[in-house]
């Protein structure tokens, strides 16, 4: 079992779909937090103590993650998926960007 930990800002939109979409694969289990003071989830070290591998949207999501959890990273995957904060939950364009994205990383 592969747990897949996915993290936006604010834990609303992209991170939601990506975990939502992705709950339904075999062999995946997923969660998702938010790297903002204001998440509706906010990230915390038992998020990062309880993934094997890391999905941020953005590459200053993967900066402030390294700089925030740095250590306990050491043995975790981080990617970083390149995906733009301009998408509402389950919006269509964004579960196919998603889904592109994703195809043979998990």
């Amino acid at each position: 079992m592969t747990r897949a930990l996915f993290i936006c800002g604010k834990a609303r939109m992209r991170s939601p779909t990506a975990a939502d979409i992705c709950a339904n694969r075999t062999g995946v289990e997923t969660d998702f937090a938010g790297l903002s003071n204001d998440a509706d989830e906010k990230l915390s070290s038992e998020h990062i103590e309880w993934a094997d591998v890391i999905y941020v949207m953005e590459q200053r999501q993967k900066k402030r993650l390294i700089s925030l959890f740095g250590s306990m990273l050491k043995t975790k995957r981080v990617v970083c998926l390149n995906v733009p904060d301009r998408f509402d939950y389950m919006q269509p364009e964004l579960v196919a960007l998603l889904r592109e994205k994703l195809r043979g990383l998990l």
